[in-house]
């Protein structure tokens, strides 16, 4: 989507359209659908198979079965879980039906990608909680009517200890072993539970079940869908297209996007919330956002990428693009429109002066781009002492670029960021 300035605001230009709309106003080649379907992924295990299954599908007009499994232990969604949410929608726009696998029975043994130990199981009420909510929720982002939701309790309940031998027969313990986390935990001596074993191979069952011709992931669960396509092999079935997204990054530009980090975006959020803290990204993570979370077509990616590196626009307005088009996403233009708004209004309100002081921070002075909001308010001259600055930043007098900061955590610093305490004492900062 492109915007254009019309009385201080950005705006869409009715000129272009994002991806969606032109996939809902033409059927796209092969060649384009792949490329919509290769935005933002991380692998794609194995491109000629896509291109296969997407030339038959348009030959016999059938729609491509798309898998996502998802078990429910943290049912609220944030930006970073609509990373692969987005890409089912967009699949959806293709013309191919999402089955989302939520999983009621796996999520009672526990997943263990990525643990140190074994996991503990989660109960069968604790599940079903987590499920409703995730249910409520991922209609926030994918098209009911393209979407069929099971829990994979409904077939896997049924299986007897002889079919469960037969499935465990197809694979062998040294090959499980090969499985990063297993086998760090064995080489260190640490328990692995033989349960734990059936997690990745009741994970394949599910697409042997459903005959999933694709299944989307993140990286950490490449073990699992690489063995879903072993086992629809063994079972005479076509195997299924494994789809890897990475994982995005939360506000800070660092870490994994997480609550408990506190660094997270909810989709629940009110809108000016979120245009906010899209605001306080990095410049560095603005086109990966727009890549990621949002249907914007990769061409229209690819020019603000070069008009970035030319220097033809500011990542300011960009910023405000990526703002505008998350909040549309989830509360339509009028929603987006009134956040954009409300976030200049307080610009406007702010009288921040034409000509402020300028701070010098040295790149020494931060941590992986972070650095502590008590000494940056010293550094600014903006208080006498540490204890000042506790009390200004906890009584909700310190903004960076607007946004109120109460919290002691370390804060990413880009260069231009504007600092604020109070009605008067404004700083612009430049990083060296």
């Amino acid at each position: 989507m492109e915007f254009r300035r019309d009385g201080g605001h950005l705006t869409e230009d009715p000129q272009m359209v994002n991806s969606i709309q032109r996939m809902q106003m033409q059927k796209p080649s092969i060649d384009e659908q792949i490329k919509i379907i290769a935005k933002g992924t991380e692998e794609i295990i194995s491109p000629e198979e896509l291109r296969q299954k997407l030339v038959q599908a348009a030959k016999t007009g059938r729609q491509l079965i798309i898998k996502l499994g998802l078990d429910p232990t943290a049912p609220d969604i944030h930006l970073g879980h609509t990373v692969v949410l987005r890409k089912v929608k967009q699949l959806q726009y293709l013309g191919h039906k999402a089955v989302i696998i939520i999983g009621d029975f796996t999520g009672m043994i526990g997943d263990p990608t990525g643990k140190s130990k074994t996991r503990k199981a989660l109960t069968r009420e604790e599940v079903a909680a987590n499920a409703r909510t995730y249910e409520v929720q991922i209609f926030k982002v994918l098209d009911r009517e393209k979407t069929e939701i099971r829990f994979n309790g409904e077939w896997l309940d049924k299986l007897d200890l002889r079919d469960i031998i037969d499935l465990m027969s197809k694979y062998t313990v040294a090959r499980m072993l090969e499985r990063d986390d297993f086998k760090k935990r064995f080489t260190g001596n640490q328990p692995v539970s033989i349960h734990e074993f059936l997690y990745p191979i009741m994970q394949s069952y599910d697409s042997l079940h459903i005959k999933a011709d694709l299944e989307l992931g993140g990286t950490d669960q490449k073990f699992n869908i690489l063995l879903g396509r072993e086992y629809q092999a063994s079972y005479g079935q076509e195997k299924q297209v494994a789809l890897f997204l990475p994982i995005l990054e939360g506000t800070d530009g660092v870490e994994k996007m997480s609550k408990s980090l506190g660094n997270y975006i909810g989709i629940d959020e009110p809108p000016e919330e979120i245009y906010g803290k899209i605001m306080s990204l990095p410049d560095s993570l603005i086109l990966r956002y727009f890549t990621l979370i949002t249907d914007i077509h990769p061409d229209e990616i690819s020019r603000m990428e070069k008009d970035l590196a030319d220097n033809k626009i500011n990542p300011m307005i960009l910023k405000k693009k990526l703002a505008f088009e998350i909040v549309r996403l989830y509360y339509g233009d009028e929603g987006a429109d009134k956040a954009q708004k409300h976030f200049e209004s307080l610009f406007q309100k702010n009288k921040i002066p034409d000509t402020i002081e300028e701070i010098v921070i040295k790149t020494e002075e931060m941590e992986d781009g972070k650095i502590d909001p008590i000494k940056l308010l010293r550094r600014c001259n903006f208080c006498p002492n540490n204890s000042e600055a506790r009390r200004l930043i906890q009584h909700g007098a310190f903004k960076l670029n607007g946004i109120k900061c109460s919290s002691l955590d370390k804060i990413m610093l880009s260069d231009g960021d504007v600092i604020r305490v109070g009605k008067k004492q404004f700083a612009r900062i430049r990083l060296e």
